[in-house]
């Protein structure tokens, strides 16, 4: 099977859900296209755009990035570093801190 193109709708969604996580309400900005006088904020319909066309363009991209994994000798121990996953926030190891 193979996978289609997500609708913008479907886009939408994810990406309204992925900004809620983070505390960010879209419905915050105004409605339309047109920017806000006073803040110059975008509006709700131009930056859902803009965050669709990022999503399209960008995430593939990086999701099929890969580490180098040769090279020269000297360079393997730090690009070995980059391949772990990052710490999620907070980064301060809580059970450390408290011992």
């Amino acid at each position: 099977m193979s996978l289609s193109q997500p609708t913008d709708a479907e886009l939408d969604v994810m990406i309204r859900a992925r900004l809620a996580v983070l505390g960010i309400d879209l419905d915050q900005l105004p409605a339309g296209t047109a920017a806000d006088p006073e803040t110059g904020s975008p509006g709700r319909d131009t930056a859902l755009a803009g965050l669709r066309s990022f999503v399209r363009t960008t995430i593939l991209p990086l999701a099929a990035y890969q580490f180098a994994t040769t090279g020269p000798a000297e360079d393997l121990p730090a690009l070995a570093q980059q391949v772990g996953v990052p710490a999620l926030y907070p980064s301060i190891d809580r059970r450390r801190q408290d011992a």
